[in-house]
Parts: C-alpha cells; structure tokens; sequence
C-alpha cells in the first residue's frame, strides 16, 4: 500500500468500488496504521460500519474512550457534534476525522449560538440571575462552552435527573437545550406541571416568548428534538398492545413527553441495551430509538421477540451518512500521508466546554 501522494486522494475514486473491495482495502489501511488508529462507532451506526469499530457506545462514552487510547488518529463514526466532543477531551497529540462532514445533527443544529445568547440575555434581564444553564450532550462544542462560562453543566440521558437536582441547589430555574423532549420528561419526572414548564421558541420575538413565559416557572426548555425519536407516538403503544398481547413498550427520552407516558419503561440507549439482554427468552418488546440499535438487539436475542415502535421507520438520516465509501476514503488516506475532515475545536472553547464536562462528572 502507498505511504506517499502528492495529493489527498479524492473520493470519486471509492465510489465505483465494490463492497468486497471497500472490506478488504479497509482492513488493510487499517492493519497498516495499526495502533495509530482508533475507529470509534456509534450505536446507531449502521452494521457495514459497526464491524469496523475497535469501540461501540454512546458519543460520550466513546470520547472517553478515543482520549483514553495512545491512538494518534481517530475516527469517530457518528455525527459531527460526537467528533467534537471527542476531540474536545482528546490528548494534544491526537486527531480527530469525521468520515463525512455532512453527517451532522438536526437537534443540535436547532440550537444556534447566536440564538441561545439572545434567549439567554432576554432570559436573565427578566428574571434575573436566577437559571442554570444545562445542555444536552448532543449539542454543538460551541454550546457546551455556553453553559460552562455560564456556571452551568452538560448532562447525558442517564444522569439528566441528577444535572436537574444540581443545578437546583443552586439556583431556582434551569434553561435546558437543545432537546425540549428530555427536558420535559425530566421535569415532569422531578414533579413539575407541564403547563409551568416554559418553551423557548428562537424563531419568535423574544419579547413574544417572555409573555408566554410561567412567571414561576423552574424550567425553560428550547424547541428542539431528534427527528427520529419523534416520530415514536402513543398511538402506536397502544396499537401493538392490543396486536401483540404481553408486549412491553420502551423508549428513550427524547421521545414526546405523551409517548413517555404511554411507555412501560423509559431510559437511555445502555438502559434500554442492558434491559433487553436482561429479559427473559419468550420476552416481548417494541422500542422507541433508532432502527439500526433495534435491528441489532433483535439479531443478537432471537429467543425474545424485539421490533420497533414504528413499522415504517426511518433511520438517523444523518448518522447514515457515514458509510464504507467514505470510511475507506479516510482510512487511507491516513495510510497515504493525509488527514482528511480533520474536526478542530478552538482552544477557548476547548476550556470552557471542559468546565461544563467536569461539572458533568462531579454528579455521576
């Protein structure tokens, strides 16, 4: 294989290659970098790409794991606000490549810096220094570092409940972004009235938004959500329990809050992985998240019966992006000399994400 080109090589050239070619040349640029690569695979990642992944996990998780490893390269197969988390808690050394940089997030990119400063200006003239800033894990690097210059934390799926509890000793209302849906279900799990928890609009006067604020309210979530998790709905819980006697229905927690409700358990992608492999054979479940998780916990427990939530599902469109074509681009291009998509966060925002993490950390 080359060591040297004058030029990247372009990815026209990969396009016209079989899948038999695009496995082999793979697993030889791979062989060939050797413990200078790390390839890192999200679970929502389709099965042509997981099978090349020396880690699978959420996009947390598998930072943690590319900052871990002595790795000097690492792909990050996933979606672009996961290749900065990882190259935010990555060694000075290492570099981070997204195979595709249109692989990106619609929930994260709902929530634009420029917007949420705006939202948290009007926010703060009217209430005063009274909120705690939370994001989401899938937010933009440059949100994290929002919330870490603001005293606030970021927070995943699982330990959400626990952000909420922090941020509340502190102060007595929290701003949660991007993902109203989590926001909501943890607030309503703390006790709260839906109709005390406030919304912010960006694509309203703030003015506008601030009238229809609660006046006492202790949470303000930002209208944003997974495209995917969405399209899970009470209507279809209630379907496949009356087609399928027995059948036990949950989902993740960026699903509406009325799916929520309709589900028997609810929790984050390793809650519904770890209770799945728990269950018992002859066990029954529809799962509300991403198809290629579903499909993968089915093929891997055929003594259960484990199906989707939603018969016509649609996968993360964006996570599929990332695919053998541009993996294979990537790979060997590092074995050719270049670095291609490299992902580089900017140091201040570096810092300032990093302090919102280890506020993260001091609650797990």
């Amino acid at each position: 294989m080359p060591t040297t080109v004058d030029a990247p090589r372009p990815l026209d050239d990969y396009e016209r290659l079989s899948d038999a070619e695009l496995d082999a040349r793979i697993r030889a640029a791979k062989s060939a970098l050797g413990s200078r690569l790390l390839v890192l695979g999200h679970h929502y990642q389709r099965d042509e790409i997981v099978k090349y992944a020396d880690f699978l996990g959420d996009s947390y998780r598998l930072s943690q794991r590319g900052s871990q490893s002595d790795a000097e390269f690492i792909i990050f197969c996933g979606v672009h606000f996961m290749a900065e988390s990882a190259d935010i808690l990555a060694q000075p050394h290492q570099r981070v490549i997204l195979p595709d940089l249109g692989a990106g997030c619609s929930m994260a990119d709902m929530a634009d810096i420029a917007d949420v400063e705006e939202a948290w200006e009007a926010l703060t003239r009217e209430f005063g220094d009274t909120f705690v800033p939370i994001t989401y894990m899938n937010s933009t690097a440059a949100i994290k570092a929002f919330v870490g210059r603001n005293g606030g934390l970021v927070c995943t799926s699982s330990n959400a409940k626990a952000a909420f509890e922090w941020a509340w000793a502190k102060k007595p209302r929290i701003f949660f972004l991007p993902d109203e849906h989590l926001g909501r279900n943890t607030g309503t799990g703390h006790g709260l009235a839906l109709e005390s928890i406030g919304l912010w609009d960006a694509r309203l006067d703030p003015r506008v938004v601030i009238a229809r604020t609660p006046r006492d309210t202790k949470l303000v979530v930002w209208r944003g959500y997974c495209s995917v998790h969405q399209r899970f709905t009470p209507e279809q819980a209630e379907f496949l329990r009356k087609e399928i006697p027995g059948i036990r229905i949950i989902c993740h927690p960026e699903c509406r809050y009325e799916t929520c409700q309709a589900a028997d358990l609810v929790g984050s992608t390793d809650f519904i992985i770890k209770t799945i492999e728990n269950a018992p054979p002859g066990s029954k479940w529809a799962v509300g998240t991403e198809i290629h998780l579903v499909n993968r916990l089915a093929n891997a427990h055929p003594d259960r019966l484990v199906m989707s939530m939603q018969r016509n599902v649609c996968a993360c469109a964006t996570m599929y992006r990332i695919d053998p074509v541009h993996l294979c681009w990537a790979v060997e291009n590092l074995v050719a000399g270049h670095v291609v998509n490299e992902i580089v966060v900017d140091d201040e925002t570096i810092e300032w994400a990093k302090v919102a993490l280890a506020r993260m950390l001091e609650i797990r």
